[in-house]
């Protein structure tokens, strides 16, 4: 039998690898996804707190700003096209010290710059909004929203294989070897054939890139950190209008302990622990080689040492309901530790340069006829359909089709 090749062959069934594979085909290349999993959005994509993010937080200028305040209207589009649950109540970001007003200043100016609506309140004006809130001051952002991320990609996987892509399940990509007129893509169960791969591999981004025949490294590792939620049981969850955040610190990637109305459920987190396992989605999880692996990274011990402290405290709010509880009082002080129940866990794919910084942007790494999507963490899922826009237009030079549905 004949080993099957295609124009293309994304790696990776996300909302991300699938985005890209259906601007592929509706470009008009042959196109197959492979998935490791039983299903699509397995992991960063269905586990997350399905926030539509507006695009407030990012440096003007960068991959996440251009592509979150895209990504957010598509979004919307892509839901109503389809009739897929979502809403658009927008958020609070909510300064309860003095020390957080520059802070807050500095966002509202990242808002303007790109491109998002956003307005200035007093106390006043924040418990007009959230009247359960302690806020000094607040940003208004109406264009955050929620959605079911994990339907959407579903959706984009019934899109592509009704216009003839395939989606090939239980499919791990070991290897990628280039040859000179296309690249080998070797599995678990065969191999096929490709003139272009794009690796939308998300937790094991970096293992693959490294596994590429050309040996040419991405230049980070993808360290996995856990984000544990807890649900808000009722009567507190009417506390929860819509979204509700702190102001972040800028020198991390998180943004911080949130309250998210969600389309079933009220929910505050996550909290940010470096998981034992890349696919650890809680504290029994451990694989003891990727362990080895993440600790024997001297990027993980560079992290360590600027943020040691944080570090213990977010491991604290991970096995203590009450200290989750007090970092959720700063903005809403009615909320007690018997409010919360247990909720679910996502971890964070987050690359990480051998001297300890933090990426703070998209990562897409080149080689040839592959592309390595390396950094895609939150706001991926919002800007997924740029982002395939994006990795289209690097990889084949080619204008793809910018219409959201259809």
């Amino acid at each position: 039998m004949s080993t099957p090749r295609y124009d293309a062959v994304v790696v990776g069934a996300g909302i991300v690898g699938l985005a890209t594979a259906r601007e592929l085909r509706r470009a008009g290349h042959t196109v197959a996804v492979l998935e490791a999993e039983d299903r699509v959005a397995a992991h960063q994509t269905g586990h997350n707190s399905n926030v539509i993010h507006s695009g407030l937080y990012y440096r003007p200028g960068s991959h996440k700003a251009r592509l979150a305040v895209a990504g957010r209207d598509e979004t919307v589009a892509f839901c109503r096209a389809y009739d897929l649950p979502h809403r658009v109540g927008g958020k609070l970001v909510v300064a309860t010290e003095p020390e957080e007003l520059p802070r807050m200043a500095e966002l509202a100016r990242r808002g303007l710059a790109n491109g998002v609506e956003c307005h200035e309140l007093d106390a006043a004006g924040a418990r007009r909004i959230e009247p359960a809130v302690r806020a000094i001051a607040a940003l208004r952002v109406p264009g955050t929203g929620v959605c079911d991320f994990r339907l959407i990609t579903e959706k984009l996987a019934e899109l592509l294989v009704d216009a003839g892509g395939e989606l090939l399940l239980r499919r791990r990509v070991l290897r990628l070897v280039r040859r000179r007129e296309d690249v080998v893509v070797r599995t678990g169960s065969g191999e096929l054939l490709a003139r272009r791969v794009v690796a939308c591999a998300g937790l094991h981004s970096d293992e693959l890139a490294r596994a590429s025949s050309t040996g040419a490294g991405p230049g980070v590792r993808i360290l996995p950190f856990r984000g544990e939620y807890a649900g808000l049981r009722a009567p507190a969850a009417d506390l929860v209008r819509e979204l509700i955040y702190p102001v972040p610190d800028p020198e991390l990637p998180f943004l911080g302990v949130h309250a998210t109305r969600g389309l079933h459920d009220v929910h505050v987190g996550p909290n940010a622990v470096l998981a034992l396992a890349r696919e650890g989605y809680d504290w029994r999880t451990v694989r003891p080689r990727e362990l080895a692996a993440t600790l024997a990274y001297p990027g993980l011990w560079g992290v360590a040492r600027r943020f040691w402290r944080y570090g213990l405290d977010e491991v604290r709010g991970s096995l203590s309901r009450e200290v989750m509880a007090s970092r959720v009082r700063r903005m809403l002080p009615d909320v007690r530790a018997e409010d919360l129940e247990p909720g679910g866990a996502g971890v964070r794919a987050q690359a990480v340069r051998p001297d300890g910084t933090l990426l703070d942007d998209f990562l897409f790494h080149s080689d040839g006829p592959v592309l390595h999507v390396l950094n895609a963490p939150s706001p991926a899922a919002t800007s997924a359909m740029p982002i395939a826009r994006e990795i289209v237009a690097r990889l084949t030079g080619e204008r793809p089709v910018p219409a959201v549905a259809g």
